[in-house]
């Protein structure tokens, strides 16, 4: 069996979208005669933690650790114990709103001073420990994923000096990513970034991109080749999909549709820069003209909420129909899809949003439900809801269409549910997706043979 180092900051009991996209490729690549050998922070920082995710790893998957000290972590402690404590939490270089002074310093040294990012003080160590571990453990071929691109970056010095061939796996973009313009940075911090992406492009063996849009970025900036290889879905996570006896997989029935709520659910990171405000007011609307509907309304919020879209239901008079159930293991946050009504996914209000495919999106489109997204309709995301025929994109501000969407998705509640009609998914699942992602790394590898 080959071995492939996959660099990476996210790994159970890390919890998150960002960790499921490489723990599902390392449960599968096995089957494709491919060991994962992880190599993540010992201490790495925290905002959610997910122990369920830990029994994905496969016993084939090999880890290795070395500490990392973050700089940033050390400064929102600092916060803390200075008596800054909400700042301490809500310091984020993804929010584009109004900061404090101390969020803006802190924004202006993480631009500048950390480059490219809070992690990059594990770079020169985790190239020389990955070094010396290399000279008795072998493996055929590295992956650094991304964000943060520091892992990139290691795994660039890391091929330098091994000749291994390397890919680099884009989970978001580099400088196109949308908080890249808040971080407060200096002209020459801009051009050694840029300077730092096409290096990374330049030099990599190959180049993963999870959205298509995304790939012809990064196809014209460069010569090598960029896959298409998206986020997915684990048929075993799903009832209505195959599911195979050997990996304990168990169908999870569910009650009809009509004897339910009417739920509208969101799950994952819910950003104040998406705040779904006309949605809202449709609802509030619908409460005041429809008894049966206010009645049934559910809205289910699972994962990280930004306090501002509380306020902002709270301020449409619909907290008595909320259910803010915060940060949820990965199966109740999947169980959670499978029984909603209707799956909502607002998008931040980035242009910079167009390229994105958020990875719940594709076990939104597994659950069978509905999905209404609201955003940018030219967008990846409009492409994929198109394509499959599983829900809609409208525009934040199109006050009529999302009414008439509400409607019928609630005409359809009343006469028995809303499962969606069946759709070609096969593409997207994360069986399908590492035998893509298996046959790249046999493709760079097979000269060695």
């Amino acid at each position: 069996m080959k071995r492939v180092l996959i660099i990476t900051y996210y790994w159970p009991p890390t919890g998150g979208s960002g960790v499921q996209r490489w723990v599902k490729f390392a449960k599968y690549l096995p089957q494709e005669g491919w060991q994962p050998v992880i190599y993540t922070p010992e201490n790495p920082e925290q905002l959610a933690v997910d122990h369920s995710l830990e029994a994905e790893i496969p016993q084939e998957a090999e880890i290795i650790t070395t500490r990392i000290v973050e700089p940033y972590g050390l400064y929102r402690n600092f916060l803390r114990k200075s008596g800054h404590a909400q700042e301490a939490v809500e310091i984020n270089p993804v929010n584009a709103g109004r900061k404090t002074a101390l969020q803006k310093a802190a924004m202006w040294i993480r631009g500048n001073l950390f480059r490219p990012d809070p992690r990059c003080l594990w770079i020169r160590p985790s190239v020389k420990f990955l070094k010396e571990y290399l000279k008795d453990h072998p493996v055929d071929l590295i992956v650094s994923t991304g964000p943060p691109q520091s892992m990139h970056l290691i795994g660039r010095r890391l091929a330098r000096e091994t000749g291994l061939p390397w890919v680099a796996d884009f989970r978001d973009p580099w400088t196109k990513i949308f908080y890249f313009k808040h971080l407060s940075m200096t002209k020459a911090t801009v051009r050694w970034h840029k300077k730092m992406e096409k290096a990374v492009l330049d030099e990599a063996s190959a180049v993963v991109a999870v959205s298509p849009l995304v790939q012809q970025e990064f196809q014209a900036m460069t010569q090598t080749s960029v896959e298409l290889i998206t986020n997915g879905y684990d048929e075993c996570d799903f009832p209505e999909g195959p599911c195979v006896e050997a990996q304990g997989c168990s169908p999870d029935p569910q009650s009809s549709p009509a004897a339910r709520p009417f739920s509208l659910t969101h799950t994952g990171l819910f950003a104040a820069d998406g705040n779904p405000t006309v949605l809202w007011e449709v609802l509030a609307e619908k409460c005041a003209e429809d008894d049966a509907f206010r009645n049934s309304l559910d809205i289910r919020l699972i994962g990280k909420t930004d306090a501002q879209i509380i306020e902002s239901i709270d301020e449409a008079g619909l907290l008595p129909y909320l259910t803010n159930l915060g940060y949820q293991p990965h199966s109740a946050a999947v169980r959670e899809q499978r029984e909603a009504s209707l799956l909502i996914l607002p998008l931040r209000k980035e242009p910079e949003y167009k390229a994105v495919l958020p990875g719940k999106l594709f076990e939104y489109l597994a659950s069978w439900r509905p999905v209404l997204g609201i955003g940018q309709t030219d967008g990846a995301m409009s492409m994929i809801l198109n394509q499959t025929k599983t829900g809609v994109v409208l525009d934040w501000n199109d006050k009529t269409s999302i009414k008439t969407f509400i409607d019928i998705c609630w005409d359809k509640h009343l006469k028995g549910g809303l499962k969606v009609e069946d759709a070609d998914l096969k593409r997207f699942t994360r069986r399908e997706l590492t035998r893509s992602m298996a046959r790249l790394f046999d493709s760079l590898t097979t000269k060695k043979d």
